[in-house]
């Protein structure tokens, strides 16, 4: 479903892709459209809505497009007459695809030094990282088995004391479960007798995040204690949480914990260059930076945009996080994903 909002336009561009200043400023003040591709997952407040409707005329247009891998295969298949004009939540588990399809135009933002260094993974500014979140394993800390202490590290999984207690998502058809089970295979001596063990030890696989969390999971009446999901679940217990709780009551296991960060792009071929650009702009400034984690649970590139206090009290970072390159990643994406369903669904 497409529906509209308003985006805030600067009016200093690089020269080398738009000229200069002035014809800029004449070229972005007639107003206009620029589309923007999204994944469902896509959401900022409806304030940030109502700041670009007051300060430009410029509409931006969603298109949101499924899940980041239906997103990107379809910008492939359509990349020589593209949907949009810039495409954002491309991650760093999908982003090679992107790149080898040359998907994107060359952009340096220039809000781009107010961002994590770490984030900064694209050295030809192909894209530009927006926002970034861990996927962790989370666990009920009231629910788990009776004697069991809270697990600590990937291998404490496979302990008896937590049998039929994980459930985990499908990397075939989810975002966090092939997170994690790139975080087994770049965290464990050897990720394939670390997955069978998991088999041996019970472990329940859905097709979904949502199917485990709020199906097996404690969180939605299930049975099981264990779950894959993010490090800024925790501060979205206690913000949905009814009746009202003052501390989370689940915990991270930070020794499991995947990066994902998300990006944008300008499309190649769009015929909206200045807009695109300040989109891309306007998404590294504290009025959109600071609206997301409330709105996507994940958190802002912008190393000076403040956390909500949910998120500074309850939500978690992992200091050593799993990251594997993204070259990497689609050079062997599609054999282990085969190798983990021999090992675990065969």
């Amino acid at each position: 479903m497409k529906k509209t909002l308003m985006v805030l336009l600067a009016f200093v561009l690089f020269a080398s892709a738009c000229g200069d200043d002035d014809s800029v400023e004449s070229e972005l003040s007639d107003g206009g459209s620029v589309t923007l591709m999204t994944h469902d997952s896509f959401a900022v407040s409806d304030a940030v809505l109502e700041a670009f409707t007051d300060e430009t005329g410029i509409s931006v247009e969603l298109l949101q497009s499924g899940d980041v891998g239906v997103m990107v295969s379809e910008a492939i298949l359509t990349r020589d007459m593209p949907l949009a004009d810039v495409m954002f939540g491309i991650d760093n588990t999908f982003l090679q695809r992107g790149l080898d399809a040359e998907l994107f135009e060359v952009y340096e933002s220039r809000n781009l030094d107010g961002v994590f260094p770490d984030l900064r993974i694209d050295n030809q500014h192909r894209v530009t990282p927006i926002d970034f979140g861990d996927v962790c394993v989370n666990y009920w800390i009231d629910a788990l088995p009776e004697g069991a202490e809270a697990p600590t590290t990937l291998e404490d999984l496979t302990d008896p004391i937590y049998a039929n207690q994980f459930v985990v998502m499908s990397p075939e058809s989810s975002s966090p479960g092939l997170a994690f089970l790139l975080a087994t295979i770049n965290g464990t001596d050897d990720w394939e007798p670390y997955w069978a063990d998991l088999v041996a030890n019970g472990v329940s696989v859905t097709a979904g995040w949502s199917d485990a969390y709020y199906g097996e999971f404690t969180a939605g009446g299930g049975n099981r204690s264990i779950v894959v999901s993010y490090a800024s679940s925790p501060p979205a217990e206690v913000i949905f949480a009814d009746p009202p709780v003052d501390t989370a009551p689940t915990g991270v296991l930070l020794d499991s914990c995947f990066r994902q960060i998300e990006f944008a792009g300008i499309l190649a071929g769009t015929e909206h260059r200045a807009e695109a650009q300040a989109l891309i702009d306007f998404m590294l400034t504290p009025t959109f930076q600071e609206d997301v984690p409330l709105n996507m649970f994940v958190f802002p590139a912008l190393e000076a945009a403040a956390l909500p206090a949910e998120f500074a009290e309850f939500a978690e970072i992992a200091n050593d996080p799993q990251t594997i390159e993204p070259a990497v990643i689609e050079a062997n994406r599609d054999a282990w994903v085969d190798r983990w369903v021999e090992i675990v669904l065969g």
